[in-house]
């Protein structure tokens, strides 16, 4: 169900959402946080969408924040409930002109009482997330490099600013990618890594924080090799650990399926297919502590390239 109230105030939502939920004899009780989505100009649907396949998972209430600055002052609200807002409760706010200044008490007056605050950018997003406006007031800040204009540059400003609390979808696809390289090196032998080289394209942000984990992890230097978009397949192409029985190298077409190659064993198929919104999201809102890894990894100098 959705619920329309154009030209209105965060009061007069605030007020419709509590009839909806007591008509439709739903409680907020069992909401475990407020998922705060902020987009420039627009509804990302597809944003939207990932937060309703994740509330299964994790109910929560998902504010969805779209303004635009150069329009009318006026504030429009939608309030999603039922099949359009999967477990959670969807709040969209169309905030224009002089309204959409004001970020933080747009969404203040909406958020649980007493839960924890999550803030997602989609899209580009502020230079210094928890400083923003509306980073002050989230636990969690979760970013994506890989959709800004210069996604390398975007994690490096993330990196200078970093505070606890910041994650960005960059770290969270590289997930299946970490876990399936630390299962390789505690298989025998145990031989110390000397060297390493990552493969990647250069849209791919991911290519680069894997490149600085390896590095930390392994304390070796990192050889990183970016290649131009589409010469080979999109995002990371392969990782090679060097070690005196020789290398071990993981590679991945564009079907979502990587090779494992190491001496003197059989080569393997694994699946290690791209993460979707929704994947990335779920695991992210899995834990609202700050991820110290992350942390030490963005802050890290780039590899050699």
């Amino acid at each position: 169900m959705i619920v329309d109230l154009p030209d209105t105030t965060v009061s007069a939502v605030s007020k419709a959402l509590v009839k909806v939920r007591e008509e439709g004899g739903a409680v907020a009780l069992g909401r475990v946080l407020t998922l705060v989505i902020s987009s420039a100009g627009r509804t990302d649907e597809a944003a939207i969408e990932a937060a309703n396949d994740a509330s299964r998972e994790h109910p929560m209430r998902v504010i969805v924040l779209s303004t635009t600055r150069d329009a009318e002052t006026r504030l429009d609200a939608e309030i999603r409930v039922g099949g359009d807002a999967g477990a959670s409760e969807v709040v969209v706010l169309h905030a224009s002109g002089e309204t959409s200044t004001d970020a933080e008490s747009l969404v203040t007056g909406l958020l649980l009482p007493d839960a924890p605050v999550v803030v997602w950018w989609p899209g580009e997003a502020p230079e210094n997330p928890s400083e923003s406006p509306l980073g002050r007031i989230g636990t969690r800040r979760i970013t994506d490099a890989a959709a800004a204009a210069d996604p390398v540059a975007a994690l490096g400003r993330l990196g200078t600013h970093y505070t606890p609390g910041d994650t960005d979808f960059a770290w969270t696809r590289l997930t299946l990618w970490r876990a399936q390289l630390a299962a390789v090196l505690d298989q025998p032998p145990f031989e110390p890594v000397t060297g390493v080289r990552v493969v990647g394209s250069s849209d791919s942000p991911s290519t680069e924080l894997l490149a600085q984990w390896l590095g930390l992890q392994l304390h070796v230097e990192v050889d990183l090799v970016i290649k131009k978009p589409g010469d080979g397949p999109n995002g990371i192409h392969s990782v090679q650990l060097d070690r005196s029985s020789g290398p071990i190298l993981l590679s991945r077409d564009d079907g979502g399926v990587a090779t494992l190659t190491q001496p003197n064993q059989p080569t393997h198929d694994i699946a290690l297919p791209r993460r979707s919104l929704r994947d990335c999201l779920a695991e992210e809102l899995r834990r609202l502590d700050p991820d110290e890894l992350f942390g030490d990894v963005v802050r890290q100098e780039g590899p050699t390239r």
